[in-house]
């Protein structure tokens, strides 16, 4: 018999979806795949490295969780079409696309080169547009999907000396809001999370550094930086039915440090 809490809940459940999450075999990536498949989706790990994707997938599935892997960078076309012809013979659908690979490159303009700009811009923003655009090919058909977006609190404010991350971010921001007006009617939301600063391996060095650690968590009004678990019920309510009238909107997880002065 369901209750009124048992009802309530399920509006988290993920269960029969097939959720594909890039760059997911390490950091926020990775807890957010675990998250969602915690709530009953077939996650899809992604990755360039085929080791770390299949060592996060046999990680998963000791634990009873459905995962597979789906290798490729994200920036080369052609691998992208290959999964997604993968995914369609395999599943038939898909329901949940988090876009979360990302690159970071602390640069002004003055010293970026064009190379490195347009390196970045490809993998941050470029690739994300690809790959939204082939799930929601797939949305439409099913009249379903929900399709999330890695930003950064960057992609809400900027900082000197910091050109090309926020302007990525950014872009990717706008792309969100277009593609939550542009798929509204066919049952696709599209949100954004917008992390802060988290410990993850990326940032495991400047974290444990006694000097820059206790500096960048005092910017922060809780003092403290964030633990890649903290990002994961975040991807969860996007991607649930709980969602369901929450489109176009970035879902800021940093701890307030976006809001403080």
């Amino acid at each position: 018999m369901m209750t009124a809490s048992t009802a309530f809940f399920s509006k988290f459940s993920l269960a029969g979806q097939v959720a594909l999450v890039t760059g997911s075999a390490r950091g926020l990536g990775l807890c957010m795949a675990r998250a969602l498949a915690g709530c009953g989706a077939h996650v899809l790990v992604n990755g360039r490295q085929t080791g770390a994707v299949d060592a996060a997938v046999a990680a998963m599935k000791a634990e009873g969780m459905a995962a597979s892997a789906l290798s490729f960078d994200v920036t080369d076309d052609a691998a992208s079409q290959a999964a997604f012809a993968r995914l369609d013979a395999e599943f038939g659908r898909l329901d949940i696309l988090v876009n979360n690979v990302g690159m970071r490159l602390r640069k002004t303009l003055a010293a970026a080169t064009a190379a490195e700009i347009r390196e970045l811009l490809e993998v941050d923003l470029v690739a994300g547009m690809l790959l939204s655009k082939r799930a929601a090919e797939r949305m439409v058909r099913q009249q379903y999907g929900r399709l999330i977006t890695v930003t950064s609190v960057l992609g809400e404010v900027t900082r000197a000396g910091d050109a090309l991350y926020p302007a990525a971010k950014q872009g990717l921001t706008g792309m969100m809001r277009a593609l939550a007006t542009e798929y509204a009617r066919h049952g696709i939301t599209s949100n954004a999370i917008a992390p802060g600063t988290f410990v993850t391996e990326t940032n495991v060095a400047m974290a444990a550094d006694p000097q820059i650690g206790p500096a960048v968590g005092a910017r922060n009004p809780m003092g403290r930086w964030g633990q890649p678990e903290e990002i994961a019920t975040a991807a969860v309510f996007l991607a649930s039915p709980a969602s369901s009238f929450v489109n176009g909107h970035v879902l800021v997880v940093d701890g307030g440090l976006s809001v403080q002065m």
